[in-house]
């Protein structure tokens, strides 16, 4: 019976934090990783509530994932610190260019070793909106998806959720175990106490790469991926620093100058003189440039 074994997986994922950083250098098409601010996305701590509230209700075992490299450990040590059970950390330099459907192969291969009854993540992520990988690594293990849940009850041989729909309506279905749950950030995770953070320091958190998760290096990274990274893009040119606009100039001079990206207006050159001088002008200009023969 799942209630009396029930073993639930959750996925914690880090987002940036969207409070300007301190400092965002752009080089060529990429973003600079120094001086964003990452946090754990809100979605997924409503999640590891939800499955905490299921162990101090039904006895259940938690286990915490987090597939990334190192600095994804302090998210492991709080939900030890919220009172996981477990907390594993999946990571392999192989992984590094992974898309969707990589990335979707490595949480199926996660979901077939440990083999959990429910499995539990946010609906979206803060930074990126939504994430496609957990219900493609559904799709892969051949078990139902159930997304932006707000509510969860648990039956003998299914789980039965309340999801949000269009236009603020709601909807509740129902599904067999295992099964997996994408939680809105509804429920308020709880505070660890000082003894569990202390404690959290020093716990042990297991490290996995691909050959725990018997995957091939061809399944994941570039080879692996199903949409290739283009040979060529366009760079991203570097943020130009805005002056803020005299308030003493007009409102149009202000809003020109902002739009322009304080960018000073090219000076153009005024002529003057007779029609026929006028056109002689017009016509060396059109010669020069070899618009006119």
């Amino acid at each position: 019976m799942p209630l009396k074994n029930l073993h639930i997986l959750v996925l914690l994922r880090e987002c940036c934090d969207p409070r300007p950083p301190v400092k965002t250098v752009t080089r060529g098409a990429g973003i600079n990783q120094r001086g964003l601010r990452r946090l754990a996305n809100p979605a997924d701590l409503s999640a590891l509530e939800e499955a905490l509230h299921l162990k101090d209700t039904l006895g259940a075992s938690v286990t915490a994932l987090t597939i990334g490299p190192k600095r994804q450990d302090d998210l492991l040590r709080l939900a030890c610190s919220l009172g996981a059970d477990r907390c594993i950390r999946v990571w392999d330099h192989d992984l590094e260019d992974n898309d969707v459907v990589a990335d979707a192969r490595v949480l199926a291969a996660i979901i077939k070793v440990l083999a959990p009854t429910l499995i539990f993540t946010g609906n979206r992520l803060l930074d990126r909106g939504d994430d496609p990988v957990p219900a493609v690594a559904a799709a892969l293990r051949d078990i139902p998806s159930l997304s932006s849940v707000t509510e969860l009850k648990l039956a003998h041989d299914s789980v039965e959720v309340t999801r949000k729909v269009d236009r603020g309506g709601q909807q509740k279905v129902s599904a067999p175990y295992p099964c997996l749950v994408q939680f809105e950030a509804v429920a308020v995770p709880r505070y660890p106490d000082i003894t569990a953070v202390a404690a959290a320091v020093k716990a042990p958190l297991i490290l996995w790469d691909l050959s725990n998760l018997g995957l091939p290096v061809k399944s994941v990274g570039v080879t692996g991926s199903y949409l290739p990274l283009a040979e060529y893009s366009v760079p991203r040119p570097d943020p130009v620093r805005v002056v803020t606009p005299d308030a003493t100039l007009p409102t149009f001079e202000r809003i020109l100058s902002l739009l322009s990206g304080g960018i000073k207006a090219r000076e153009g050159k005024q002529h003057t003189g007779s029609a026929e001088t006028m056109s002689d002008g017009v016509w060396k200009i059109l010669v020069d440039e070899g618009i006119a023969p």
